[in-house]
């Protein structure tokens, strides 16, 4: 079935540029080594490759940037640094770790938390989380990144998501995503809440006005069976993840 999945996605796939990125690596570097992240965090630093992963997604440091849903901050602890001086980093939806925390920390005084008035939260006995939010408040973004949050919400939820991700960039904006991987079709179960379907990604992404113009297996793991959740000890720290490019026309 991964060679079936490949074959769909590189029938859309196109081969990313990778230069000018040696200054965005060595902020990146300098970030990964800063006393500001923890033990735990630098422990995954091997497994999700964030340089490779944001080479791939085509980052400058004089972007404007947006990340949604930062949770604990550990993608915002390498980014907000490398556009601190040229670019500038916005966080939307579900920011109230790094609004209450990170946000004090020295170095992290530009950090702005826009779309203070959407909701994210869960019903009681739900599966998925619900996401109100009309818009992110700003237009022109350079990129928009959200990591293993897709799966989160349900087709309401994801809809709403994309459509903000796209009116907040402008024309010719990445849109970039990165989730746990589901079998293709596969209905939900007790075991796959934390996954989700790439075929399925790209097309409810398309469908809100997006081109998929690139992807990576970077995250690629073969003995990630995708049968079971990711949290379960024999798959945690080694899920299979996929990460796909989208471009706003």
């Amino acid at each position: 079935m991964r060679y079936i999945l490949s074959a769909l996605l590189m029938m859309f796939a196109s081969q990313a540029g990778a230069g000018g990125f040696d200054t965005v690596e060595a902020g990146l570097k300098a970030a990964l080594a800063a006393d500001i992240r923890s033990d735990a965090e630098k422990d995954r630093d091997r497994n999700r490759k964030p340089i490779e992963t944001l080479k791939f997604f085509g980052l400058r440091d004089d972007m404007t940037i947006v990340e949604l849903i930062p949770g604990g901050g550990w993608y915002t602890k390498l980014l907000a640094p490398v556009v601190r001086e040229k670019g500038k980093f916005y966080a939307a939806l579900g920011t109230g770790y790094i609004a209450s925390s990170l946000v004090n920390e020295p170095g992290f005084e530009d950090v702005q938390i826009i779309a203070t008035d959407s909701k994210l939260y869960r019903k009681e006995g739900a599966r998925v989380y619900t996401l109100e939010v009309d818009e992110l408040g700003i237009t022109g973004a350079d990129m928009v990144l959200t990591f293993r949050n897709y799966h989160n919400f349900g087709p309401e939820g994801r809809a709403a998501m994309n459509k903000a991700a796209f009116d907040a960039l402008k024309s010719g904006g990445v849109y970039a995503v990165v989730d746990h991987t589901r079998r293709h079709m596969e209905q939900d179960n007790p075991e796959n809440r934390r996954r989700i379907d790439p075929v399925l990604a790209i097309h409810e992404i398309e469908a809100a006005g997006f081109e998929f113009t690139d992807f990576a297996d970077l995250h690629y793991r073969a003995d990630d069976e995708l049968r079971y959740e990711v949290g379960r000890k024999t798959v945690t720290g080694n899920t299979d993840r996929w990460t796909l490019k989208f471009i706003k026309p």
